[in-house]
């Protein structure tokens, strides 16, 4: 009984059952100086007392839940989470819920995972979709291993776009290495003002796998259907990595022709949470199902004619030799796709677009009332979504400084990734912000530049 304490009857009664009289001889073989080692800890709490610490500890953080304004993206998004999503969550059906091997026993957990499987794929146009990766990140490095598995490694090349998150990158590069694979595009000094034409000279007949980002790191879109037409031609998938929220609103990748779709689930009803836990989203065609790592879970009917949940692909690299499998990744990230799956279907469709829009036209506002700005000025002139490049008089840290002063987190500074674009910020634009918040921040902005 894993979470219920037994009583000393029951412990008397499983202990006579394997023939020991006492606890303390089941650790008999353990030595007797190794058994109780002398720790340097403070003197035990109290319940209340342990309670009122990590509160004044506690206290000393800072949250844009209460405590601050956010204009911070980057990949990680502060939206209105509904108070449902939470409180079905931390359910002890769910909350404790391991993987479902057993479906007799978890057809609640099967049910949500292909609930969220269902909404992933309606919300990115695809066909299949997996029970999730960690994050973002490594959903855009297993792209890569599937890309190449497809190809049974007969091709080796993967093109990047350089507007591709630089953490996913980081993730890739660390994923490639050994593989004998090649990265083309990773590159931070290339010319940033440039469209999806600027990597078609790198694809060639060696190339697996084409990746971009949609909206790209810098906010802005693009239809990449002429570059995904360029890349099939030579062979070659494509893998988009989107944000959720912007698929209420554009075109998803599904209709521009994407082999795979992925990206990091956070926007979807997981707060920021310092980091995490988060979930990366899969999602691919019908015919590269059986190159996908992870677990697909199915609708089928059992033996009484009732609809039943299965895994009808499971993980296939936690059964086969390591060096055999296509990933090793093999955690389901249940708990966080459940949060998906709820925040979705209560949104709804239309819900969903009511905050793509919010983030939007907020988005657009404060752009262009920080360009009004002496000295600050609208980077790139592509169409955006709810981020955008600023550049900036001085350096961002010392604006950031400045915000931080008023309770604002200010933007992202683009010259820690990419040195052409020293003294950018990436400003970020949700449904929270209101119209008085981003006001604040043009005012701040301003008198900054005075300083």
């Amino acid at each position: 009984m894993t979470y219920i304490p037994h009583s000393p009857k029951e412990r008397d009664a499983m202990l006579a059952a394997i023939g020991v009289n006492y606890l303390e001889d089941l650790f008999k073989d353990i030595p007797a100086k190794h058994r109780y080692p002398k720790l340097d800890l403070p003197p035990a709490l109290t319940e209340m007392e342990a309670a009122a610490e990590l509160g004044e500890l506690a206290s000393g953080n800072e949250n844009v839940q209460s405590d601050l304004v956010s204009f911070l993206g980057a990949g990680a998004y502060h939206h209105y989470i509904p108070a449902a999503v939470d409180h079905i969550l931390r359910r002890g059906e769910f909350y404790t819920a391991y993987t479902p091997y057993q479906p007799e026993i978890s057809q609640g957990t099967l049910q949500g995972i292909f609930e969220y499987q269902s909404l992933i794929c309606a919300l990115t146009g695809m066909e299949v979709s997996n029970a999730s990766h960690y994050d973002g990140a490594t959903a855009v490095a297993e792209a890569a291993n599937m890309a190449y598995a497809q190809f049974r490694g007969k091709r080796s090349r993967v093109v990047i776009s350089p507007t591709v998150h630089p953490q996913y990158r980081a993730t890739m590069r660390t994923y490639i290495q050994g593989m004998g694979m090649e990265l083309a595009g990773d590159d931070p000094n290339a010319n940033l003002d440039a469209g999806p034409e600027a990597l078609e000279s790198l694809i060639d007949d060696n190339t697996a796998l084409v990746i971009v980002q949609y909206p790209d790191f810098f906010g802005r879109v693009y239809d990449f259907a002429k570059l995904i037409e360029i890349a099939h031609a030579r062979g070659a998938l494509v893998c988009m990595t989107v944000n959720p929220t912007a698929l209420g609103l554009l075109k998803t990748p599904g209709e521009m022709g994407a082999d795979i779709v992925v990206g990091e689930g956070q926007p979807l009803g997981i707060p920021l949470s310092f980091g995490g836990p988060y979930l990366g989203f899969f999602t691919t065609r019908k015919q590269y199902i059986h190159k996908m790592a992870g677990r697909l879970v199915g609708e089928t009917v059992d033996n009484r004619g009732q609809r039943a949940f299965v895994l009808t692909l499971t993980a296939r690299e936690q059964h086969i030799k390591r060096e055999r499998a296509i990933s090793n990744i093999c955690s389901n990230e249940g708990l966080m796709a459940l949060a998906a799956a709820l925040y979705l279907s209560l949104l709804g469709q239309t819900g969903l677009r009511q905050v793509a829009e919010l983030c939007y036209h907020k988005a657009h506002y404060a752009a262009e009332q920080i360009s009004k700005i002496k000295g600050f000025s609208l980077c790139f002139d592509a169409p955006f979504f709810h981020e955008f490049s600023v550049c900036c008089p001085r350096p961002v840290a010392e604006l950031n400084d400045h915000l931080l002063e008023h309770g604002i987190l200010g933007g992202y500074d683009l010259g820690q990734d990419y040195p052409a674009l020293k003294d950018h910020m990436l400003v970020t634009v949700t449904e929270m912000n209101t119209r008085a918040e981003i006001d604040a921040l043009v005012e701040i902005l301003a008198e900054a530049d005075h300083d």
